[in-house]
């Protein structure tokens, strides 16, 4: 929609259903999930200034300590999308952080994979995310976590099994 778009009179609005329980629930949750997105990536940036980086560049990294992937492959993994990841690796190849392999499944889809200064800066960044996650962990109950966690990924594979094809 833009600013040229036609709106009609208020009172021609079509009204939406009425929410369910689990549809209001469900609205809440990603509003909450908004506000601690917003929290979790403040934690983040400053936690990604240990090693020098940023917490995009982090999320990238994050995404090839195991072994190198495809721009897609990291987008799929941290949920960024492959546009997103290939700015940010072309950056993290510029500053020696990651570097760009061969693919033996693909011409021309490059393989990502973390530098030893990439291993670096994640590991300086653990030196105080370990002790981050410790202190925020220890003010909740360890069931309510494992339990929060379980419904996030469920909640994820349903959104993704729920997406058109191809999107």
């Amino acid at each position: 929609m833009t600013a040229t778009t036609q709106v009609p009179p208020r009172a021609e609005w079509p009204e939406p259903e009425p929410a369910t329980p689990a549809g209001e629930v469900l609205t809440e949750l990603a509003l909450t999930t908004f506000r601690l997105n917003a929290r979790l990536m403040e934690a983040a940036q400053d936690m990604a200034a240990a090693g020098d980086i940023t917490a995009a560049w982090w999320q990238v990294l994050g995404g090839v300590l195991d072994q190198p992937r495809t721009h897609a492959d990291i987008g799929r993994l941290m949920g960024m999308s492959r546009q997103g990841v290939r700015r940010v690796a072309d950056l993290l190849v510029e500053q020696g952080l990651a570097e760009y392999r061969d693919n033996p499944a693909h011409r021309r889809a490059k393989l990502l994979a973390c530098t030893e200064a990439g291993y670096w800066a994640i590991r300086r960044i653990s030196l105080v995310q370990h002790p981050w996650a410790e202190h925020i962990g220890s003010q909740l109950d360890l069931g309510d976590l494992t339990r929060a966690l379980d419904t996030m990924r469920a909640l994820v594979a349903v959104l993704e099994a729920d997406r058109p094809a191809g999107s």
